[in-house]
């Protein structure tokens, strides 16, 4: 009778794939993720089929993770800016907190090797985010634009803000209310 899968191995390895993805990108080699994981290359591949199946799960632990920070407090019925406002500051708090996360994420989010299923399973927890974002955008001076140009405005302004940041941590406050102003600007002035 084979034993039982251990949640704790299971972890180590996905925090293996994190830190070696951010590092190395999606080409980090299975074997270097299992010794990062101290287990043997084939006891990876019993917790995940292959290597694609590791990454995909990798990116929705990721994208996960982030959406359950930017939900912690979020107040449906807020004001549509404090709501952007609560998104934007969780976003920039959650990506200063784990820049190698960030990174990761980054590097699996331009990856053809993640799929659309996980993708869309990804995108599930930001579905509050989503209507907030189109909520102001139909209302403000972009919304003859495409969500999707939004979001990856919202998503390259939020990564120059934590760079700024990273490079000048004293200022990460000041940083994040720029990054606001000029993501609300466009948003929902």
């Amino acid at each position: 009778m084979a034993r039982p899968l251990s949640e704790a191995k299971r972890q180590a390895i996905l925090e293996s794939a994190t830190r070696l993805v951010a590092a190395m990108g999606i080409g980090a080699p299975t074997a270097k993720i299992a010794q990062g994981a101290e287990i043997a290359e084939g006891t990876l591949f019993k917790y995940f089929a292959n290597k694609d199946e590791l990454l995909n799960q990798l990116y929705l632990t990721l994208k996960t993770e982030l959406g359950g920070a930017i939900m912690q407090g979020f107040i449906p019925d807020a004001s549509i800016r404090e709501r952007a406002w609560h998104i934007w500051s969780h976003w920039i708090n959650w990506g200063a907190k784990y820049p190698v996360k960030r990174k990761a994420m980054r590097q699996l989010g331009v990856s053809e090797r993640i799929t659309p299923a996980t993708r869309q399973a990804g995108s599930s927890a930001f579905r509050d985010v989503s209507a907030a974002f189109e909520q102001a955008h139909a209302l403000g001076p972009l919304r003859d634009q495409p969500m999707a140009f939004l979001s990856a405005s919202f998503e390259a302004l939020a990564e120059t803000t934590l760079e700024f940041t990273a490079r000048d941590p004293e200022r990460r406050d000041a940083y994040k209310q720029a990054g606001f102003q000029i993501f609300w600007g466009g948003l929902g002035s």
